[in-house]
């Protein structure tokens, strides 16, 4: 299987280097990542709420390593909030961050990372919208949650991921099911080990399709991750054996793949949210978008080939 090589790659100082040096690399990454800063991704905001989707926002970075950084991340982000505000979009436009950005991983790293992903939270909210908390790999899950729980005391609509292919998960949709949050389901996209995730595709598919049964059958709101056809289609069933109307669920998508399905499903009259990073430091994201997709892969190599 390709998909841990890939993700052993994305770790790779070396990778990085022969990756960022090609030439074709900003033009294939453009298509995944459509800028770098705040000022290049106001229009692409405008232009999705403007073709009827809705937008989870996510900084991309991860590798801090002191708390100036995580700081730093705080502060992308607040300037996004103040960016956003004047387009008025609200719950369309929210956001998704990560822990590691803000100093999860660091000394002391839970506290510094409430405390520095608290201010975003509230300044979401003045703005009347959320933030997602995404999911990492499985030792950090304990943190995040933790961390999602104080955070909904004051901001019920805050928001967590969660991960079909580990085990501890269908124990985790219970429990989140049953207490109105906004549970994003998405398959894994970290290597983990035998010991506590599926490897099978065929297993982490089948485990997703139970979780998202529990989420449906709920009182929370479920997001559901995934470009998968059939996982679509079994979401869209599982709504409405469960009696959810359209805007009690909603489908997200990665910004640059199944543009046409995530048009299609607006039109439809689904909520249909669009992944969209943006940001400098891309790599890790990037190589974790190919690991998700043999398609993807195929893409950047044929780009390589025919453009290099």
């Amino acid at each position: 299987m390709l998909g841990p090589v890939i993700l052993a790659a994305s770790r790779s100082d070396r990778m990085r280097r022969l990756i960022s040096a090609a030439p074709v690399t900003k033009q294939v990454v453009d298509r995944f990542i459509p800028g770098e800063g705040v000022d290049d991704i106001v229009p692409v905001v405008r232009d999705l709420a403007d073709r009827g989707l809705e937008l989870t926002m996510d900084v991309v970075g991860e590798d801090i390593t002191n708390p100036a950084q995580a700081a730093a991340a705080r502060d992308a982000y607040l300037e996004l909030v103040d960016r956003l505000k004047p387009l008025e979009l609200g719950i369309r436009a929210e956001m998704s961050v990560k822990l590691s950005m803000f100093g999860q991983a660091l000394e002391d790293g839970h506290e510094l990372a409430l405390k520095n992903v608290r201010p975003v939270v509230e300044a979401a909210a003045e703005i009347g919208t959320t933030v997602t908390l995404d999911a990492e790999d499985h030792t950090t899950l304990d943190s995040m949650f933790a961390i999602h729980e104080e955070l909904r005391k004051d901001f019920p609509q805050t928001g967590c991921v969660i991960q079909a292919y580990l085990f501890r998960t269908e124990a985790d949709a219970r429990r989140l099911a049953g207490n109105g949050s906004r549970v994003r389901l998405v398959k894994g996209a970290y290597k983990e080990p035998a010991s506590v995730a599926y490897q099978d595709k065929h297993e982490i598919d089948r485990a997703y399709v139970r979780i998202l049964g529990t989420l449906m059958a709920g009182t929370g709101y479920p997001m559901i991750g995934s470009h998968d056809p059939r996982l679509i289609a079994i979401g869209q069933e599982l709504a409405h054996r469960a009696g959810r109307k359209l805007d009690e669920y909603e489908f997200q998508m990665l910004y640059g793949i199944r543009g046409d399905e995530q048009s299609r499903l607006a039109a439809e009259g689904h909520r249909m949210r669009v992944y969209t990073a943006y940001g400098t430091d891309w790599y890790g994201y990037f190589m974790r978008r190919l690991a998700e997709k043999p398609a993807n892969l195929r893409f950047f190599a044929r780009s390589m080939l025919t453009k290099g």
